[in-house]
């Protein structure tokens, strides 16, 4: 199998997601004197490339118009564009791809790629749909830290097509850049669960801020607020696009919060403290049972 140190790694954008993922290969793929590997990085934005060129993060940098020069050159991609961007980055430079190159993503739907893949890629460029569940509510480069992957977990959707040999060398890449589980799952099933664990969160977020009718309110803040909505801070068209992509499970899980709202102010509105207090006492038993899901396991 290849050695992760001496493979060249491409990043397609060098956001918050594209910044963390160089730094972590540098930091712990890259590091060793014998590593042979490079960094390999294209942006829209000239001052992220400058900025982690003299960090010493990439090796070779490329402005968004001369992708096609980086592309051929890599062992491993990471495109790090929004959902249907990476579709159309994929179709657009398909024919460039080095021939048995791993190519990846961190789009935060899947179902779009498991129904267009197999029409895009060449039978000798392995697509693997990937997940990192890490990173910050900031935007930018000057904002990536390869921290943000440490103990955390990545969702990986094999396919059909994809080469066992490439797999386990993603399971063993995730791994070397700090990742501690992997749970490995399909698109569907992808797309249902971070459809509640973070759409859905992020919604909830944006409506708790856009509800408050006294912009001040805060100045009573105790954290509650603040841990509530910290993700409130959002990227729109990102989340528009994730939002929209999703919109069927999403509007599902919507749809059950609401019921549970509902159930909330029937009870607080009745004063009927014992139904109230049972809600509760599941609540609190639920998020205990939540909370000790943390083994690495298969969907």
């Amino acid at each position: 199998m290849k050695n992760l140190k001496d493979l060249n790694y491409g990043i397609v954008g060098l956001g918050i997601m594209g910044g963390s993922i160089a730094k972590a290969i540098r930091q712990n793929i890259l590091n060793q004197t014998e590593a042979k590997g490079k960094i390999l990085a294209c942006n829209r934005s000239i001052a992220s490339l400058v900025q982690a060129t003299n960090e010493g993060i990439i090796d070779q940098s490329y402005e968004s118009d001369k992708v096609a020069q980086m592309i051929p050159h890599c062992d491993i991609i990471y495109v790090c564009l929004y959902p249907h961007a990476t579709l159309d980055f994929l179709l657009q430079y398909k024919d460039l791809f080095k021939s048995g190159a791993i190519v990846t993503d961190i789009s935060g739907i899947k179902g779009i790629f498991e129904k267009d893949l197999p029409n895009i890629l060449r039978d000798d460029v392995d697509f693997i749909i990937g997940h990192p569940m890490a990173g910050g509510e900031k935007e930018g480069y000057a904002n990536s830290d390869a921290k943000f992957f440490i103990n955390h977990n990545y969702i990986l959707c094999p396919q059909t097509f994809n080469k066992s040999e490439n797999l386990e060398l993603m399971r063993d890449f995730v791994t070397a850049i700090g990742f501690s589980r992997i749970t490995e799952t399909s698109c569907d099933i992808h797309d249902y669960k971070i459809g509640f664990t973070s759409q859905l969160c992020h919604v909830i977020a944006s409506a708790l801020v856009e509800s408050a009718e006294d912009p001040e309110i805060t100045a009573f803040g105790g954290g509650s607020f603040e841990d509530l909505t910290r993700i409130a801070m959002i990227n729109a068209p990102l989340w528009t696009e994730l939002f929209i992509s999703n919109k069927e499970k999403l509007v599902a899980h919507i749809d059950n919060f609401q019921k549970k709202m509902e159930e909330f102010k029937k009870d607080i509105q009745n004063e009927d403290s014992q139904a109230l207090k049972a809600l509760l006492e599941d609540t609190r038993e639920k998020r205990i049972r939540m909370g000790s899901i943390r083994s690495v396991k298969k969907d």
